[in-house]
């Protein structure tokens, strides 16, 4: 009797356990925003933090191409925590972002695979890459100072250093210095100048403020169309969105900046980037190589102009359209990798300044 009621015992406790599995695994998928996506052969699983709208017509040239479908996850955030969470059962591919922050943080996390192609290696400059091919640079794009039209001279502003100048007091405006947008522009400045200089920069801008720090790109050039201020920082593409929104508002904020690619006389516009690498666990490593190697290809590059007005990083590719219109400027070629490096003192100086 007390060996039968061992074994009772012990398939009760093998039950629960089982049970107890299974709703901690469901749980974690509410949690994490839906439960696994599995893709079927020929399928490929994309964890994006970009928006699918945007993704669509790359998915679907893909595709043509290929004839290897995709399924995207979509998410503004979270999408790191979900990897950790399924681990080795995770179905994802290819990791799609913005800024070199956020890709550090996916390396930093062990969540990317290295990916050796002589495709990737050929198409995207070694400054635009990790130097272990965990992550590629797929897009650029240009953190510049946009001026008024009718209050600000042509050729009033040349370096972002400028802005320090007294002559701009109580005519910035921009959105938080706490935004990865911004913080990767401060490194960068640390990076070009030395810590000591780049505060000192920091410091003299904020002085030169007309308000608070607040809003995104597009608010700041609101602000200047309202004669909030005259200057503002912003990406280059906020302005060709802008510029062809079918909100009449929004062109006419646009219509009233002209936009200032700084210091071409020396290391040239500071510019981020849009990325991606492959998942460490992809189910499908070869599809990943090849839809990665894709959206460098002069087909996918062109696409990220009309797309979003972003630059292509491959350099075989030149810029068509709107982009083309705007005229070619010189790129700052720091290794994108030390912008993150730099991230934590660039942090650091602009929460002393008060940015």
């Amino acid at each position: 009797m007390k060996v039968a009621n061992t074994k009772a015992r012990a398939v009760v406790r093998r039950a629960t356990m089982r049970l107890t599995n299974l709703l901690v695994a469901g749980f974690a998928a509410l949690f994490i925003g839906g439960g696994p996506v599995v893709a079927a052969a020929g399928e490929i699983n994309i964890y994006s933090h970009r928006q699918q709208f945007l993704l669509q017509p790359f998915l679907d040239a893909f595709t043509a191409e290929t004839g290897i479908k995709t399924r995207v996850v979509y998410a503004s955030k979270g999408l790191a925590q979900r990897l950790l969470a399924e681990g080795e059962a995770s179905p994802a591919d290819v990791i799609l972002t913005v800024d070199i922050a956020r890709l550090s943080e996916y390396a930093d996390l062990d969540l990317l695979a290295p990916v050796e192609s002589p495709v990737l290696a050929s198409n995207v400059p070694p400054h635009l890459r990790a130097t272990d091919n965990r992550w590629f640079a797929l897009s650029t794009r240009a953190r510049l100072v946009a001026t008024s039209v009718d209050r600000v001279a042509e050729d009033a502003i040349a370096d972002i250093e400028d802005l320090a100048d007294p002559e701009w007091a109580g005519r910035i405006c921009t959105r938080k210095g706490s935004h990865v947008y911004n913080r990767s522009l401060m490194a960068s400045v640390i990076a070009a100048n030395g810590a000591d200089a780049a505060e000192a920069w920091a410091d003299g801008m904020v002085a030169n403020f007309a308000r608070k720090p607040q809003g995104n790109d597009r608010a700041q050039a609101k602000a200047i169309f309202e004669g909030q201020c005259d200057v503002a920082i912003m990406n280059h593409y906020y302005y060709g969105k802008m510029l062809h929104s079918d909100k009449p508002e929004q062109r006419d904020w646009a219509e009233s900046i002209r936009l200032v690619f700084t210091n071409q006389d020396d290391r040239g516009t500071h510019v981020n980037i849009s990325g991606g690498g492959m998942a460490r666990h992809s189910p499908n490593p070869e599809a990943a190589r090849r839809f990665l190697e894709f959206l460098t290809t002069p087909v996918a590059q062109q696409l990220y102009g009309e797309v979003n007005f972003e630059y292509p990083v491959n350099p075989s590719v030149l810029p068509g359209g709107v982009l083309a219109s705007w005229g070619d400027f010189r790129r700052d070629e720091l290794a994108i990798e030390n912008l993150a490096t730099l991230a934590p003192d660039a942090q650091m100086i602009i929460d002393r300044v008060g940015w």
